[in-house]
């Protein structure tokens, strides 16, 4: 490994590096994006889940991965451009799909001790793009919703949906793998199972934020998993009957769901109950979050919820698309460990549109980049950058 990584580090002289822009390619329930930047190096985004930095003579390998290159023809190309034989070309190859492969099959397996790879901090790199675009196509909320939930006083209007469809081309054009539909609640907006659609027949990876009541009626979930939404992730009220119900007819599907869980004193102690119910079912991850870090009550539950879920076997997710609270499992980890910072993606690895086409850096952060219908993409990027 230690030689794969040696090979990997060296430039022996410059090289013209490959045409710079987003490679997709998939296979059955794997999604692979390389994005190839200008200087030739590369970040390869494996089921919008792991992303691994590459430099320029890996970006090429991955390169001819997704192309289906046999490791011979693999090989031979690489060889013509650098200072190594067909055979140590081959041969590094070959570990280096290996190893990719294996983080496609395991999708648990941390990739910086598993591939070895010098570890950096994630969203560390200078990106030419973010990595996923959460768009709020509505701010309407159920009735009965609290109103504060949705921040209905800064849009006075909803894009259409050739609009959003503008929006998703520039995306995509920019090097976006991933998109995630939030609100308010996206299922009010009839034209969402067409914008899923239209973003997965270009390529890219789709999740759902939702509260799950409308994936309670039957027909509407099927329309949902027809139009190839890759993952889902619902913001459980637990006293919500509906919900549950929802929850009992998309399990079973073969939907990547993850649940998310704002812990309130008022179903505090019911915790583990909920969490073994929601082992029990199928649920593929979790997402926990309190209010009020203040409330030192609320902040022993979470403590107590994070290791409740390790004992049922629910994975937690931290990186959810709408900023519930900063106060997470995660971030409680980092807190004990001395000058550790819970990674900060927002406004680097995503950003966020709301229903009239601003783009802020995240959900909450009220600071527009600028309009992504009717400004160039490079106009907003330049604001981060």
């Amino acid at each position: 490994m230690n030689k794969l990584l040696s090979k990997l580090r060296q430039f022996f002289a410059p090289h013209p590096s490959l045409p710079s822009g987003t490679y997709h390619s998939q296979t059955g329930t794997t999604r692979l994006h390389l994005r190839v930047e200008e200087d030739g190096q590369g970040l390869l985004i494996i089921n919008a889940a792991t992303v691994l930095h590459l430099n320029q003579t890996a970006a090429e390998y991955a390169y001819h991965y997704l192309h289906d290159k046999t490791p011979q023809e693999a090989a031979q190309a690489v060889a013509e451009r650098y200072t190594i034989t067909e055979e140590e070309a081959q041969e590094d190859y070959e570990a280096l799909v290996e190893r990719i492969e294996a983080l496609i099959d395991i999708p648990d397996l941390d990739p910086v001790t598993f591939l070895d790879f010098e570890r950096e901090s994630p969203y560390a790199g200078a990106l030419s793009a973010p990595y996923r675009l959460d768009c709020a196509l509505t701010y309407q909320l159920p009735e009965g919703s609290n109103p504060n939930l949705a921040p209905t006083r800064r849009v006075d209007r909803e894009l259409n949906t050739e609009d959003w469809k503008t929006i998703l081309d520039k995306a995509w054009e920019a090097g976006i793998p991933h998109l995630i539909f939030t609100g308010g609640e996206p299922t009010l907006r009839d034209d969402l199972v067409e914008l899923i659609t239209y973003a997965e027949e270009k390529g890219q990876v789709t999740g759902l934020l939702t509260d799950g009541q409308r994936l309670a009626q039957k027909a509407y979930l099927d329309e949902l998993l027809q139009s190839g939404l890759d993952h889902l992730l619902i913001a459980l009220d637990p006293e919500n009957k509906k919900v549950w119900q929802a929850l009992e007819l998309i399990l079973p599907e073969d939907l990547f769901t993850t649940v998310h869980l704002s812990i309130s004193s008022t179903f505090a102690e019911d915790i583990p109950t909920i969490l073994a119910k929601l082992a029990d079912m199928g649920t593929n991850a979790l997402s926990l979050s309190i209010d009020d870090k203040k409330d030192l009550l609320l902040t022993q539950t979470l403590e107590e919820a994070h290791n409740t879920a390790a004992e049922v076997g629910l994975p937690l997710k931290w990186d959810i698309p709408v900023p519930y609270s900063a106060h997470n499992p995660v971030a409680l980890e980092l807190e004990e460990a001395e000058d550790a910072q819970p990674p900060q993606g927002a406004g680097q690895a995503w950003l966020y549109v709301e229903p009239d086409g601003d783009v802020l850096p995240t959900q909450g952060v009220n600071q527009v980049l600028g309009n992504l219908l009717s400004q160039p993409w490079s106009e907003i990027w330049d604001q981060i950058r």
